[in-house]
């Protein structure tokens, strides 16, 4: 019996050989993608610059089909961001995207960033909100990726403020789960007397802070790798934030995953210059008011009542100040479907013509894992 259940043992040198041939085999695949990736390109003809070349409709119906014929043992996200990785190189060799995000170098922002596009952008990091919308309509950025809301606490108000006057369009979505860490040079949080961070991250981790440090004097700053590089300047200063904070401000990880939900994620938007055709699963975005002439309760009710009647799902909804005369509201509304095909289209007509101010700020795929 001893000597069978050594044969049965797999040999470890014929492994390795296994494991060789199989990356061979790979590598040719990718090489043979990124050919053929470039004849799609010289199919094309001149065009201006990558965002012509770039189908964000198209690239989520690629990723959602390897979702689909996912078997394991590599979990849905491992798979996902190994072909991102992949369309992201290929989409490379005509000429990188280039892509706005809220810097400096170590936010969330960025990591949503290498998250949807893949590594082989350019990442451009801007000061703010604003200045990303600004060079993505100039011209300068061909995209950008901005925070909508947290699950925890709210909506990035700002972000939905631009889009009052921006003519950008949302291109897609990103989720991105928040782990917070706490970061510093100091060997002990005995010797920790401040902790910079975004006021989000503050308020995210505040019953541990209140727990654990409670004495320790809490300070706001623009960002989080703001607050990373005070720590890394200042004894006796910590910062909250992601992992990569940590590699790029060359500070320690003093405690992991300080965040009081668990489930903390964040939302971001993608930003571009253009309205994207169906892609099999998508969501839209209103921005609407209601008409100057209505009036009194269920006003808001029989705006929407379209939906309804339609059988569209409505997964949000934020007000906001219109900016056009004291206490008046707009809506930003989040709905199942694309903008461009039935039932929804045959809604929103109906609620067009109810309103007296009515956008679709964008219809885009709904986010992968």
């Amino acid at each position: 019996m001893g000597d069978k259940r050594k044969d049965k043992t797999p040999d470890l040198a014929t492994i390795r050989q296994h494991i060789d041939d199989i990356d061979e085999r790979i590598q040719k695949l990718i090489s043979e993608r990124a050919r053929v990736a470039h004849d799609v390109g010289v199919s094309k003809g001149k065009l201006a610059s990558a965002v012509d070349y770039y189908r964000p409709e198209r690239e989520a119906d690629v990723l959602r089909r390897v979702q689909q014929r996912n078997e394991g043992p590599l979990r849905d996200e491992e798979m996902l961001r190994l072909f991102r990785e992949i369309m992201s190189a290929c989409l490379a060799q005509q000429e990188p995207l280039k892509i706005g995000f809220l810097g400096p170098e170590g936010t969330f922002t960025q990591t949503a960033v290498f998250k949807h596009f893949g590594h082989s952008v350019r990442a451009l990091p801007f000061h703010t909100i604003d200045e990303i919308f600004q060079e993505v309509e100039s011209g300068a950025a061909d995209f950008g990726v901005v925070p909508i809301e947290n699950s925890t606490e709210g909506s990035v108000n700002n972000t939905l403020d631009m889009f009052l006057t921006s003519p950008l369009k949302i291109s897609g979505e990103i989720e991105l789960r928040i782990e917070q860490h706490l970061l510093g040079s100091e060997k002990g949080l005995d010797k920790i007397e401040r902790i910079c961070a975004h006021e989000q991250s503050l308020a995210q981790c505040r019953g541990w802070l209140r727990e654990n440090l409670p004495h320790v004097e809490l300070i706001g700053v623009s960002s989080n790798a703001a607050g990373a590089r005070r720590a890394r300047d200042e004894q006796g200063t910590a910062a909250i934030g992601p992992d990569v904070a940590a590699d790029v401000y060359e500070l320690e990880i003093l405690v992991s995953n300080i965040e009081d939900r668990p489930d903390n994620a964040t939302r971001f938007l993608v930003v571009g210059r253009r309205l994207l055709t169906p892609s099999g699963n998508d969501k839209t975005t209103l921005l609407v008011s209601t008409s100057d002439t209505a009036s009194g309760s269920g006003v808001l009710f029989s705006l929407l009542s379209p939906l309804a009647e339609h059988g569209i799902s409505m997964t949000r909804i934020e007000s906001r100040p219109s900016r056009r005369k004291n206490w008046d509201y707009v809506f930003f509304i989040d709905l199942d479907g694309h903008a461009e095909e039935a039932p929804l289209r045959d809604a929103l007509k109906e609620i067009e013509a109810r309103s007296s101010l009515f956008k679709v700020l964008g219809a885009y795929p709904q986010a992968l894992a």
